[in-house]
C-alpha cells in the first residue's frame, strides 16, 4: 500500500480515455470518471480535472473522421466541442450535487506573472468554496508559440500552480514500462520510479494513440516539472475500474514518480517551468560551478557565448561549454548587450555598453537550477 497523504489532487484525462476511436465522446468513460472525482470530493479532497477531449467532442459533432491538422481548423473544432464538452461535465457533475467551473488557459496566462497570480488565486478561491475546476487550454484562441503542446504539460504546470499534493496522469496503458509494451513485449511496468530515474530516463515508448497530442514523452516531462515542484505524480490506466478511489486508497496501480527531496518554491516554479524562454547563454566551467555548487548569480566574465534575440527582462535557458541546459533565469540584459559584454569583468560593463543596470547577467534570485 501507497501512503500519499493527498489532500489537494489534480487530475489529467486524455483524449483517448474520453473517446471512442472514431472520435465521438464516450459517455460511460466520462460518467465513470465524473462519480469518481465527486466521491474524491466527498472524502474531503480538493480535485482540479485537467481534460482533453474538446477537439474529439467538437470532431464527433462535426462528423469528422481524422483529427484536424491546421491551428485555424483545430481552433474551429475545438470551440465547437468545448461548449459540448462543459455541456456534459455540468450536466453529469449535478446529478451529484458537485458544482463545477470552466477555466480555459493560455500558455501567456502562466508565462506572465501578474495572470498566473490571478490564476492561482481565482484557483484557490474555487477549490476553498469546493468546486471542482476543469480546466483546458483555450485551443479557440492560442497560437502555436503560445500553446502548452499537450495537456499534460498543462496538468503539471497546473499542478505546480496551486501546490498540488499529487498530480494523476490518466492514460491508455496501465503505467510507465522500460519500453514501449506495444512494440516491445518484455517491457516491463515500473511500479515507482525516483526523482533521480526520472532525470536520467530520455526514452519512455511511442506516441499515444492516434487520438490525442501526448505520448509517454509528454508524461515524462510532465512529472519531471510536477516532481521538481515537490508533487508526487501517478501514471496510471484509465480504464480500470475505479482508479482514482483505488490510488487514492492507497493501493499500487500505475507507476509513483517520486518528488526532489528540495522542492522549488512558487516563483522558482514560475521561471523554471512557466516562463518560455526566448534564448541561451552558454557559460564556462568556471560559472558552472560557481552557479550550481556556490549559488552565485550570472557574472558577464563566465560567459562565453549567446543565442538567440532577447531583451532585457526576457527568460533564458543557461548551458554548460557542452550545450547541456543546466540552470534558467530572467535576465538583466539582451542578447546584442550580453554579445558585447562577454568575458569582461562587471567593472567594464559601462565602458562597453556606455551604461550599467546591474553587475549581473543574471541576479540569483531570477536563477533556478533545472535537473
Amino acid at each position: 500500500m501507497r501512503k500519499l497523504n493527498s489532500k489537494r489532487i489534480v487530475i489529467k484525462v486524455g483524449t483517448s480515455s474520453l473517446t471512442h476511436a472514431n472520435g465521438k465522446l464516450h459517455y460511460q468513460a466520462i460518467e465513470r470518471l465524473v462519480q469518481e472525482v465527486a466521491d474524491l470530493v466527498n472524502s474531503g479532497r480538493e480535485v482540479i480535472l485537467v481534460s482533453s477531449g474538446a477537439v474529439g467532442a467538437g470532431m464527433g459533432r462535426l462528423g469528422l473522421s481524422t483529427r484536424p491538422k491546421t491551428i485555424p481548423e483545430k481552433q474551429a473544432v475545438a470551440a465547437v466541442g468545448q461548449g459540448l464538452l462543459m455541456q456534459i461535465y455540468e450536466r453529469m457533475f449535478s446529478q451529484y450535487g458537485q458544482v463545477v467551473a470552466q477555466v480555459l488557459l493560455t500558455r501567456e496566462d502562466i508565462g506572465d506573472r501578474k495572470r498566473y497570480l490571478n490564476a492561482q488565486n481565482a484557483l484557490s478561491t474555487l477549490l476553498s468554496l469546493g468546486v471542482v475546476p476543469i480546466i483546458n487550454e483555450n485551443d479557440t484562441v492560442a497560437v502555436e508559440e503560445l500553446k502548452f503542446g499537450d495537456n499534460d504539460t498543462l496538468s503539471a504546470l497546473v499542478a505546480s500552480l496551486t501546490n498540488a499534493d499529487l498530480l494523476i496522469i490518466l492514460t491508455d496503458i496501465d503505467g510507465i514500462y522500460t519500453a514501449d509494451p506495444r512494440v516491445h513485449p518484455e517491457a516491463v511496468l515500473l511500479d515507482n520510479l525516483t526523482y533521480p530515474e526520472l532525470i536520467k530516463r530520455v526514452e519512455a515508448g511511442g506516441e499515444g494513440s492516434g487520438m490525442g497530442t501526448g505520448g509517454m514523452r509528454t508524461k515524462l516531462e510532465a512529472a519531471r516539472i510536477a516532481t521538481a515542484a515537490g508533487i508526487k505524480v501517478i501514471v496510471a490506466q484509465s480504464s480500470i475500474p475505479n482508479v482514482l478511489t483505488r490510488i487514492c486508497a492507497g493501493e499500487q496501480l500505475g507507476t509513483l514518480i517520486m518528488p526532489c527531496t528540495s522542492g522549488l518554491n512558487s516563483r522558482e516554479r514560475w521561471i523554471a517551468f512557466s516562463l518560455p524562454t526566448s534564448g541561451k547563454v552558454v557559460v564556462d566551467e568556471g560559472a558552472v560551478k560557481a552557479i550550481k555548487h556556490n549559488g552565485k548569480s550570472l557574472l558577464p566574465s563566465g560567459i562565453t557565448a549567446v543565442a538567440g534575440d532577447f531583451v532585457r527582462g526576457d527568460a533564458v535557458e543557461i548551458t554548460t561549454p557542452q550545450g547541456e541546459v543546466f540552470a534558467r533565469g530572467i535576465t538583466n540584459y539582451g542578447s546584442e548587450e550580453i554579445a558585447q559584454i562577454k568575458g569582461c569583468k562587471s567593472c567594464d560593463i559601462e565602458k562597453k555598453l556606455g551604461y550599467k543596470y546591474y553587475d549581473e547577467v543574471i541576479h540569483r534570485d531570477n536563477l533556478v537550477l533545472i535537473n
